[in-house]
């Protein structure tokens, strides 16, 4: 029998329960009572049987171990995304987190954690961000068969607004380039071009053709462990891309490099450094320069990726297709596009209202006042106005109530229609109404039928 009772050092009993794993290792566990080590023991067995067994030895690891384990485990990580992630886990889950066993961890304990980062006052994007983060590192041991299922299931986050970004205009665009003084070029590739900020200062001479005018995205520079600059290759493989240049930009990448002493010769040499000569680093440019110059034009606020949304936009806005957008992007997916850098702008809402306005609605009438419904109120009304574009109903009563079943009369009895069929002889009486005369209700109630009749000739 796997059961066996053994006395323990404080004068109890224990009861060992011995198995074998799949590769013929043997482990055991000791339990209090008989009835707690049965359960176990028939648990381990139905696992083993099934074919889905956990060795129970490795919930004892703990997530410290677990998340080395998970950073080490990506060798296509990048430097950045790396660095990022080693930062998440240092600050905000191993102080938590850290030495308790994976095992041990449940869902109420992760949103405890969660619970803590909102009332520390995190925005909800740094939230999820660091959430994925431990919701990775979890899913990681769940793969190496440490534990059976991870504990971040049916964790409440923080809904995340959108920003309400205000994207500049060309006149905004062309104070901030004011202010921005020798650096302005910078800020023209990110809008014109729609480059990242890795790619903008990635940009080497050798990418350049400004013969031609043309711009290849090769390179960015990204920040590695410690927060040194690294060069790499782009974000993604449609990241490689080829970009048509506008002339002025030509030009003004043209007098940057002249002014910096570059010729094509310097194939190698980044396009735009930091002071001291090496590559520019986001923070200390922001810093020193983007967020001064932002202040004097006005722009308080603005990102230097803001840049990348305004260049999406006007594709859009201007008719340009989604695959040229998506190719001058850069992006894999060009929904991206849509649903996260294209926004609606003002005058494209008012050529949509009027486009509508002008297709479905009827085009506005020179009276648009209400015909009244009662037939007092309506004389009134036709009285006092001198144009009225509204159809008269014809009368046929003098009440003015329209007729309901309006039925053509029979020529030959009616005496108004006579005149048509049975012409006046030349030398004959003259009739009341004249041949062709415009005949209305109203003169018809002036005359009687009978004289009508008595009026016209005989023809017998």
């Amino acid at each position: 029998m796997s059961i066996v009772k053994r006395g323990s050092q404080r004068d109890e009993f224990v009861y060992l329960v011995r198995l074998r794993d799949p590769d013929g290792k043997v482990y055991n566990r000791t339990f209090r009572t008989k009835k707690e080590a049965q359960r176990w023991e028939l648990d381990q067995r139905s696992q083993l049987a099934r074919g889905g067994w956990i060795d129970p030895r490795g919930a004892d690891t703990t997530m410290a171990e677990v998340a080395k384990c998970w950073l080490d485990a990506n060798p296509s990580k990048r430097d950045s995304g790396w660095a990022r992630d080693e930062t998440i886990i240092r600050l905000h889950l191993l102080p938590a987190l850290g030495r308790r066993p994976v095992g041990s961890i449940t869902p109420g304990d992760i949103q405890s954690l969660v619970n803590d980062w909102v009332a520390s006052g995190k925005a909800p994007r740094t939230i999820r961000r660091q959430y994925g983060v431990l919701r990775a590192v979890c899913n990681a041991a769940v793969a190496n068969d440490l534990i059976l299922r991870s504990p971040c299931r049916a964790i409440k986050l923080p809904n995340v607004e959108p920003l309400d970004r205000h994207l500049p205009s060309a006149d905004d665009l062309a104070g901030l380039a004011s202010a921005l003084g020798d650096d302005a070029a910078i800020m023209w590739v990110g809008a014109v071009l729609g480059l990242r900020w890795g790619e903008t200062v990635g940009l080497r001479v050798g990418c350049l053709d400004l013969l031609r005018g043309q711009l290849t995205v090769a390179e960015q520079q990204t920040r590695g462990r410690g927060g040194a600059p690294v060069s790499g290759p782009p974000k993604s493989s449609a990241g490689r891309r080829t970009l048509s240049l506008p002339d002025v930009l030509a030009d003004m990448l043209s007098a940057h490099l002249r002014r910096r002493g570059l010729s094509a010769v310097d194939a190698d040499a980044l396009v735009f450094v930091a002071p001291h000569g090496g590559p520019v680093r986001y923070d200390a440019w922001r810093r020193r320069v983007w967020m001064p110059a932002c202040s004097a034009a006005g722009l308080e606020g603005l990102a230097f990726h803001d840049l990348r949304r305004v260049n999406a936009t006007v594709l859009v806005a201007g008719g340009v297709d989604v695959k040229t957008a998506q190719t001058r992007l850069g992006h894999s997916d060009p929904r991206l596009i849509m649903a996260i850098y294209a926004q609606a702008t003002s005058a494209g809402d008012r050529n949509a209202a009027d486009l509508l306005g002008d297709r479905l609605m009827p085009p506005p009438a020179a009276d648009v006042r209400r015909r009244p419904r009662c037939p007092r109120a309506r004389r009134a009304q036709d009285r006092t106005s001198t144009t009225d574009p509204l159809p008269k109903p014809p009368l046929t009563h003098e009440s003015g109530r329209r007729d309901s079943n309006p039925r053509p009369q029979r020529p030959e009895r009616c005496a108004l229609t006579k005149l048509r069929y049975f012409p006046v002889p030349p030398n004959g009486p003259r009739p009341m109404l004249a041949v062709g005369a415009r005949t209305t209700t109203l003169e018809i109630r002036r005359r009687s039928i009978s004289a009508t009749r008595n009026s016209q000739p005989s023809h017998s």
